[in-house]
């Protein structure tokens, strides 16, 4: 493939009050550096973060301008010379952290954080490391690899790594976003039993088709938590993927069993809050706050997904030249499961 001498890619430009997005068409294609890889993204991803950076509510330092969105999959087309872990042609995926190949998550992960700490995918091309980098699946298309790295391995940590599930554990969904419509695709395939909340009955439906078992309707049931328990014949559910924080939080302890676990995920209804110790203790339920995972982490989601042909619910693709009604749509939280750009 015939590398061109520019490019065109999105870039949040800082504002007052956040950021806009702005399409340059005239951009530089990144050169690799020793150990980089050069990739024409074919497919990128929206998450929730995406669209707080644009409202300022989430940090990303001092920058003026940013290539946004962490989660991006595409097609090698050059290597660094001393790169050699994929070859021209390879269908690769980036890593959310750059530098987070394993283990724990040391003090300088954050900074190695695609569309956030550093630029993000949504260009025609970009470089990145070879070590942030895995090979799509070939169940996989593009559009379904790049809907992984963010939500995919918050759900895969939250409920595996760290929820140690099995099968038949209950699992509780909170709303019908990415995180939520992963972690429940997830959780059917390990052998649990789910059960999702939302504001949307058709939401709920849809849910339904993917194999929920369990649907509540928090607009029109106040009391979900009691709900889930009567769902469960009065015992809770195992598991509570938690994205709705001082929101949700409390009734999600009240909507778990003894021993269970929940990952905090997300803050959707704002974060803080007072944290009911006596009960987390009284049921000896874990909390977890969880940020993404490890490429090691993707690398399990990854070989998961295979073994059992998941496919990825993806709401609605945009062309690239639309990109800012992804961000709309995503804004407006009409969406099941994730938003997808193409290019």
């Amino acid at each position: 493939m015939k590398i061109p001498a520019s490019q065109q890619r999105y870039e949040l430009v800082k504002q007052a009050q956040g950021f806009i997005l702005q399409r340059d068409d005239d951009a530089p294609v990144p050169a690799p550096a020793e150990y980089e890889v050069l990739i024409r993204v074919r497919a990128a991803s929206l998450n929730r973060r995406d669209v707080a950076i644009t409202r300022g509510f989430y940090p990303v330092g001092s920058r003026e301008r940013l290539v946004p969105l962490s989660d991006g999959a595409g097609e090698v087309v050059a290597m660094g010379p001393k790169s050699t872990r994929f070859k021209p042609g390879d269908r690769v995926v980036g890593t959310f952290f750059q530098n987070w190949l394993s283990g724990r998550a040391t003090a300088t992960t954050g900074a190695s954080a695609l569309g956030g700490a550093l630029n993000g995918m949504l260009a025609q091309y970009v470089s990145l490391h070879e070590d942030g980098l895995l090979a799509i699946p070939p169940s996989l298309s593009y559009e379904q690899a790049a809907a992984l790295p963010c939500a995919g391995v918050t759900a895969w940590v939250g409920l595996m790594r760290c929820g140690h599930l099995l099968a038949g554990d209950t699992v509780l969904l909170q709303g019908t976003g990415g995180v939520s419509v992963l972690g429940l695709q997830i959780a059917l395939a390990a052998g649990a039993q789910a059960y999702v909340t939302s504001s949307s009955d058709a939401k709920l439906q849809h849910a339904k088709t993917l194999g929920a078992s369990g649907l509540i309707n928090y607009k029109t049931t106040q009391d979900w938590e009691k709900s889930v328990r009567e769902l469960t014949a009065g015992i809770g559910v195992n598991h509570v993927l938690e994205v709705g924080g001082s929101g949700t939080l409390a009734k999600s302890i009240a909507a778990a069993s003894p021993g269970a676990h929940i990952a905090l995920v997300g803050g959707l209804a704002g974060f803080g809050g007072d944290i009911p110790a006596v009960a987390l203790i009284g049921k000896n339920i874990g909390v977890t706050g969880i940020f993404v995972g490890s490429r090691a982490d993707f690398a399990a989601l990854l070989a998961f997904v295979e073994q059992h042909k998941i496919k990825p619910a993806i709401d609605r693709s945009f062309e690239f030249s639309n990109a800012a009604a992804a961000y709309q749509h995503m804004e407006s939280g009409s969406h099941f499961g994730k938003i997808v750009i193409r290019h």
